[in-house]
């Protein structure tokens, strides 16, 4: 069975860093993901992800990211059920955070203080299978083999 999320988008408030009794580290937040379908004449729509991260990746979170920061999450879907203040059965559905990224520049994410920018690897070097079944790498100026 899979469960696998991956968003991006941007945090609607300062993510907060609680300890829980045995103190562990937890951050509760929520970011807006920008659905990709626009209809003509209307404003682009918004989902509201609700997300928690624990340890070392709440630590993370709420030391490098803030209100309105881009972001980018992996991790999985969980539902919980509760009671609310009147008695009432609720379920709650948010995405249970094993990793969180950067997206974009500093000034853009709003983490210009210190935050960290990972440096982008080279391009990999693409391969296609020649003729004569040996392999022969493809640069952008040469014509695909088929």
């Amino acid at each position: 069975m899979i469960n696998n999320v991956v968003l991006m988008g941007r945090l609607v408030a300062t993510p907060e860093l609680r300890k829980t009794q045995t103190d562990l580290s937890v951050t509760s937040f929520t970011i807006a993901v920008d659905r990709a379908f626009v209809r003509a004449g209307e404003q682009r729509q918004a989902d509201f992800i609700n997300c928690v991260a624990w340890r070392q990746t709440a630590d993370f979170i709420s030391r490098y990211f803030q209100k309105g920061s881009m972001i980018a999450v992996t991790g999985s879907i969980q539902t919980r059920n509760y009671e609310d203040k009147n008695g009432n059965k609720r379920t709650a559905v948010e995405v249970l955070v094993d990793q969180a990224s950067f997206c974009g520049s500093k000034a853009e994410s709003g983490t210009g203080n210190g935050g960290y920018s990972a440096p982008v690897p080279p391009a990999a070097p693409s391969f296609a299978t020649g003729s004569d079944g040996d392999f022969e790498e493809i640069t952008g100026d040469d014509e695909l083999p088929f």
